[in-house]
């Protein structure tokens, strides 16, 4: 097994198989072959090495999903080089944060984000030509061959990504060769990934959900389709146009997709085999219509976290039948113990995994409240049933208390998006002087639905407790989104507080 992330293909590098076919032009797509893309990463080690870089120097890496991004990131990696992936979706001075604060000597970036990039950078420019330009970077070391693979100590960094920072500064972490070597052979293995396997990459890279799904592949030796950003129609005709067998999201983009029925009914979709949501619960209707559209397909629930990888939960070691909403039964290595809940078997979720983090970048603080004694403290509320099974309840910043009584904005999102007029729905609290906090609902309507507030409010009232009830019903033609897919939960209890401070909630 290697020890180096930046060769996780090494069984597979001499195949004479497609690994990555770039859409960043949909017109003209590029096809890379195993024995290509290892050319490809040994010349950008060389020509990191000759840029004066070395081992635990760190860049970043500031781009839309292409080629050119996985070839910078993983060939880095052979020289011992840090890459710093960048969310570009956020605002100038959180970039120039992020640049400054990981130490970053160089930033490679596209055209699309180079307005972002910090006044004063050593910046590599991924398109185009010239002399500082990715192709005169690499150029010049394209026929050196091999590169000697640097070995790392159990304890070295290979990447640093940044967390999205919905409360203060993003922070990054420090991820492990040893533990993402483990999570990438671990995950493949427990979703049976093939050399026959393709997938779909729409998720931007700089997000664990891209980059496992990138690393579970690559260790299979199967092959991916990537798509410079997500797009429901573009990622619907990828499906039937390049066979794809395996899909990976959050819920949001699978909710997307539903809603472009006329493609859905007029494409084939029968190749996908798997289908895993993560990032935020599914709802019932939503798993049954992702079900009805992909027939073939199994559809897996799963969990993870940036700081201990994805590699928690998988299937029953003798495969008994995953329950559904599950998230799956625990992954040998790992351990998992429950706090501040009502039983030893439901509570804020702690985890021991090889996948860990060493710890958070120039953040000792934030480092030893997250993680005690080994002990990684999640922030998410799971409970376990008698047979042992886990299930994700909630993220504990999400909950709050109206009198008295605990509100988990997905059970009541659960709740609303059974009724057949509401395509999806979406709880924030907003304060209240008597009650603490109240629900406020974001609801999005099927196609042709007609439904009033009054309507929405009796129907919560007829199938939950009272309390759960949302206050106020606000009608939208979208949800808004995070960088990652996830619903942006942060923007939307801002303009339900803007609505209560207006005295309309």
């Amino acid at each position: 097994m290697p020890r180096n992330l930046g060769v996780l293909w090494a069984a597979h590098r001499a195949d004479d198989r497609v690994v990555i076919i770039d859409l960043l032009d949909p017109d003209r797509p590029r096809e890379v072959r195993y024995p290509e893309f290892e050319a490809a990463c040994n010349a950008v080690a060389h020509a990191f090495t000759a840029a004066g870089l070395g081992v635990g120097d760190r860049f970043g890496l500031l781009s839309d999903n292409r080629l050119e991004y996985l070839e910078i990131f993983y060939g880095a990696m052979r020289a011992g080089i840090v890459p710093v992936p960048i969310n570009g979706r956020v605002p100038k001075e959180t970039v120039e944060w992020v640049v400054a604060d990981s130490g970053c000597r160089l930033v490679f970036v596209d055209d699309a984000h180079r307005e972002l990039c910090p006044d004063g950078a050593r910046v590599i420019g991924i398109d185009g030509a010239g002399e500082r330009s990715y192709a005169a970077f690499r150029q010049p070391h394209e026929d050196k061959g091999s590169f000697p693979v640097w070995d790392p100590p159990d304890d070295a960094v290979c990447f640093q990504p940044y967390t999205s920072g919905s409360t203060g500064r993003p922070k990054g972490v420090l991820l492990l060769h040893r533990a993402h070597v483990w999570v990438s052979k671990t995950i493949s293995e427990v979703r049976d990934i093939t050399t026959a396997d393709r997938m779909v990459v729409a998720a931007p890279f700089y997000h664990k959900n891209a980059m496992n799904a990138v690393k579970s592949m690559l260790w299979a030796g199967g092959s991916m389709v990537i798509l410079p950003r997500f797009g429901a129609r573009g990622f619907l005709n990828v499906i039937g146009r390049y066979g794809i067998t395996i899909l990976s999201g959050v819920p949001t983009i699978y909710a997307l997709m539903l809603q472009e029925q006329d493609l859905v009914k007029r494409t084939d979709l029968s190749s996908v085999r798997l289908i895993t949501m993560g990032g935020a619960p599914a709802s019932d209707p939503l798993i049954d219509a992702v079900a009805e559209a992909f027939p073939g397909a199994e559809i897996v629930q799963i969990y993870g976290i940036t700081e201990t990888g994805a590699a928690l939960f998988g299937p029953h070691p003798e495969r008994e039948p995953r329950p559904r909403h599950s998230l799956g039964w625990p992954i040998p290595g790992n351990a998992f113990r429950f706090i501040d809940g009502p039983s030893a078997d439901e509570g804020m979720l702690l985890v021991k995994s090889p996948g860990m983090m060493l710890g958070y970048h120039n953040n000792p603080g934030e480092t030893a409240k997250r993680l005690q004694d080994g002990w990684y403290h999640t922030g998410d509320v799971l409970r376990r049933d008698a047979d042992g099974w886990f299930y994700f309840l909630d993220r504990a910043d999400d909950m709050f208390v109206s009198a008295g009584n605990n509100i988990f904005p997905g059970e009541v999102e659960d709740m609303l998006e059974r009724h057949p007029d509401i395509h999806q729905a979406a709880v924030v609290a907003v304060p209240d002087p008597v009650k603490h906090r109240l629900p406020v609902a974001f609801i999005v309507l099927r196609e042709g639905a007609r439904l009033s507030e009054d309507a929405v409010k009796k129907y919560a009232l007829a199938n939950a407790p009272a309390y759960q009830h949302p206050r106020r019903v606000i009608f939208v033609d979208a949800l808004p989104l995070t960088g990652a897919g996830k619903i942006d939960r942060k923007s939307l209890t801002a303009r339900a507080g803007e609505l209560a401070a207006g005295g309309t909630a």
